[in-house]
């Protein structure tokens, strides 16, 4: 059950409706950005508020959240190999229930796969549902924790412990395991009578290492105003997708608040993964300020002075930005509330809260780890020396022996001074206040920041387009008279525009911006390439022949300088009447997109209503056509004649082209006919090829667009110039053409001005409204100083 106000009921409602204000106008939308807004506003009025604990793997997160409940519904063991997704809502106290979700057979042989071969155990058969080879598993996981000693001897033991407890959940529950889907049970399936059963059964080891996902219904005063409590696998959990889901969870707009709960307690520093988690955090704008750091493990510094200094320099340099840093020890805080409700004759808790993990091995009892910290904690942290507790623990009996003695003699005095130092009752209390008192004005105070600035610039558009509109004469004779005497100031105005219009046009063209004249120079310039190209496999030699023997009537034979004479020019001559062709219809296709992206333009559009006409403009583009094609002609026929004389390096030494000339002198000079020339046909055009491409591509890709760049700056500026000027000219025409129509176009915009005070008047009166309606809501959630700015509405 959510806590928000009746007056908030129609909240999003009421924030449309000035979006959609905002939207309503061009000019506010386009300087307004409302994302982070909208986000607020979802935040705001959301009945859930899911509080992820993220963290590293093995962190704490699930014992923490078991600490501020009370009630251990989360499994926690170092080594755990799955990554359980764990949520826990609000539900009445007959209502209570957890939803089981189970890992698929697929999912639980790839977690079989990674935990042997950390193991290194060969495992070559990956049918691991026949019987044999679960077994066979079971014992190489038995025979490791019996090596080291106990399952919480090692890291490696802690993984032995996880492969078994994840084969024999396997077996236990083949049942209720798919093979490639997650199956879905609701408690009743189960036949648990009550929340306690059900989450003992998914708190049982085995039992939790199949399991994917757990959704639990409990009754919790904190859980109340829909908050949620998310447990995900570690940011750095073993298999890749486990902890995939971890950050996407941080980077969902569902996330409200996180806990982020850090190792550096224990690791010294923060990890690379518990880095990148703090960046993931500040990139979510669902988050904003919503954090709660938590350096969990506290205790481990107690016993290490380097340790406790390091936290402390990390706290003061890289936390200094907030006051939400607690410390704690999750295990030490929860366990010892719990054993506070026991009592000798279940031996303080051995007996009933331990009894899963205390089960013999070869005759002696286990000891679990909340033993081994408690008495460490009474031993070795000096957290007792300035207490009334002297307390001792004595080697010459087992931890649990000692364990017993200690709460035998010191009872309940000494589990609340150990709950105090392990700092989760100031957490919890912390967490519980912000929860219950500061969440709902934080989140409408969120709100009401991200909507100040759309509103102060909403009511300062109405405000200037009322004054504006006030300001201006009400009367016709009145109106004609201001527009007459406006007249000039928008001739002058409009010229400006044509002229800035058209620098930018030339700008961009030889800034190669403009795209459609790159594309029809692109096609022009290929179209010229591949001219080169026909010439040079159409080129007659015979005919070239033909035309330097006829030069000389004298002679009977013609030398190969001849030959390539004649083909020089005539190459030369046959690419100039393409290019100059190719340039009718780029300088055509230039002026044609200009004039027509000119009448776009408000400029033009304006100069036609006050004119009647466009004063010539088009002609004038009309004429520059011609201009810029002889213009570029004639650079053309100068480009294009210099191909007639040869390149500086065609017969320097060294080179290919003095090699083929050479090569085609010698098959040339075996007779005086013609047939020697025609023979070295191919080698002719190679050697011409090898003489113009370089030429061409110098055309193409230097000469002629700087040509055509500097022949278009020096027409089209000069043009923009006498345009600006003979718009300035025409005050006497806009005139008479204007006391023409002003009588109706006057009556027309006095109507309009009516009609838009109206329609300001209108949207004015549904803003306060709206406006009203959120600062009495603001109000009612006690934010009290963000009221948020009405519209004076003028008369």
């Amino acid at each position: 059950m959510t806590k928000i106000h009746p007056q908030c009921a129609n909240l999003a409602s009421q924030v449309n409706q000035i979006l959609e204000l905002l939207q309503k106008n061009p000019e506010l939308r386009s300087h307004q950005n409302t994302s982070q807004l909208e986000t607020s506003v979802r935040k705001a009025i959301s009945p859930r508020f899911e509080i992820v604990f993220a963290g590293a793997f093995s962190a704490g997160k699930s014992m923490l959240i078991n600490a501020i409940l009370g009630r251990e519904l989360l499994y926690s063991a170092e080594g755990h190999a799955t990554g359980i997704e764990c949520y826990i809502e609000y539900a009445p106290p007959e209502q209570e229930k957890v939803v089981l979700t189970f890992l698929s057979e697929k999912e639980i042989l790839e977690q079989i796969l990674y935990i042997s071969k950390r193991l290194n155990i060969n495992l070559t058969d990956i049918y691991v549902n026949q019987a044999h080879v679960i077994e066979q598993l079971k014992k190489q996981a038995e025979q490791i924790i019996a090596q080291e000693g106990g399952i919480n001897k090692s890291e490696t033991a802690k993984q032995a412990n996880a492969l078994k407890l994840l084969l024999e959940g396997f077996e236990d529950n083949k049942d209720k395991i798919r093979e490639d889907s997650n199956a879905t049970y609701s408690m009743g399936q189960f036949n648990f009578n009550n929340l306690t059963e059900a989450a003992t059964y998914a708190r049982r080891g085995k039992n939790s290492a199949v399991l994917k996902r757990l959704d639990y219904y409990c009754n919790h005063p904190l859980l109340e105003d829909g908050n949620v409590l998310v447990d995900l696998p570690g940011i750095d959990a073993p298999i890749q997708k486990d902890a995939k889901l971890a950050y996407d969870k941080i980077e969902n707009p569902d996330t409200s608040l996180v806990v982020c709960v850090l190792k550096p307690a224990s690791a010294g520093d923060l990890t690379q993964a518990e880095t990148d988690l703090l960046e993931k955090i500040k990139s979510n704008p669902a988050i904003r300020d919503r954090v709660f750091y938590v350096f969990n493990r506290i205790d481990e510094t107690w016993y290490s002075g380097q340790l406790r200094q390091r936290l402390e320099h990390l706290i003061a340099t890289e936390f200094n930005h907030t006051n939400r840093v607690y410390k704690t020890s999750g295990l030490l805080g929860f366990y010892g509330t719990q054993i506070k409700q026991t009592s000798f004759n279940d031996r303080y808790g051995l007996d009933s809260i331990f009894q899963d993990s205390i089960k013999e091995l070869g005759g002696e009892e286990e000891t679990p780890q909340f033993i081994s910290e408690f008495n460490n904690y009474c031993a070795n942290s000096g957290k007792l020396t300035r207490t009334n507790f002297k307390v001792s623990v004595h080697g010459y009996d087992t931890p649990n022996q000692n364990y017993l003695r200690i709460l035998g003699e010191w009872g309940v005095p000494l589990i609340d001074q150990l709950i105090n130092d392990s700092g989760i009752e100031n957490f919890k209390y912390e967490i519980t206040r912000y929860l219950t008192e500061e969440k709902r004005p934080q989140l409408f105070t969120n709100l009401a920041d991200d909507l100040q600035p759309i509103c102060i610039a909403i009511k300062k558009f109405y405000q200037n387009k009322q004054t504006d509109l006030i300001s201006q004469p009400q009367e016709i004779e009145t109106m004609k008279q201001q527009e007459l005497a406006r007249l000039n100031t928008q001739l002058q105005q409009i010229g400006d525009e044509f002229y800035h219009y058209i620098k930018e046009q030339t700008n961009q063209i030889v800034n190669k911006e403009n795209k459609l004249f790159n594309q029809d120079f692109k096609k022009m310039s290929s179209r010229f390439v591949n001219h080169l190209d026909q010439l040079l496999q159409t080129f007659s030699v015979t005919d070239t022949y033909s035309l330097a023997v006829k030069t000389h009537p004298r002679n009977s034979t013609a030398p190969l300088i001849a030959v390539l004479v004649e083909a020089l020019y005539y190459l030369s001559n046959s690419l100039e009447d393409v290019l100059i062709e190719e340039l009718k219809d780029l300088v055509k296709n230039l002026i044609t997109n200009l004039i027509l992206d000119i009448r776009q333009q408000d400029c033009y559009r304006q100069l036609y209503r006050l004119l009647g006409n466009d004063s010539g403009i088009e002609n004038q583009f009309n004429l520059l056509e011609n201009n810029l094609y002889y213009g570029l002609k004639t650079v053309a026929t100068t480009e294009c004649d210099r191909y007639v004389r040869e390149t500086s390096q065609f017969y320097s030494e060294g080179t290919f082209s003095i090699y083929q000339f050479r090569e085609t002198l010698k098959q040339t000079s075996q007779t005086y006919d013609v047939s020697s020339i025609v023979q070295a046909e191919p080698a002719i055009r190679q050697l011409l090829k090898l003489d113009f491409e370089p030429k061409v591509h110098k055309t193409i890709t230097t000469d002629f667009p700087q040509s055509i760049n500097n022949t278009l700056k020096t027409n089209l500026l000069p043009l923009a110039q006498t345009i600006q000027e003979n718009i300035l000219e025409q005050y006497d025409l806009a005139r008479e053409n204007m006391e023409e129509n002003l009588e109706q176009e006057v009556q027309e915009k006095l109507a309009y001005n009516q009609q838009l005070m109206e329609e300001i008047k209108e949207d004015s009166l549904t803003y306060n409204e709206m406006i009203s309606n959120i600062n009495n809501c603001l109000e009612a959630m006690q934010v009290y100083e963000r009221k948020l700015p009405l519209i004076d509405i003028q008369e």
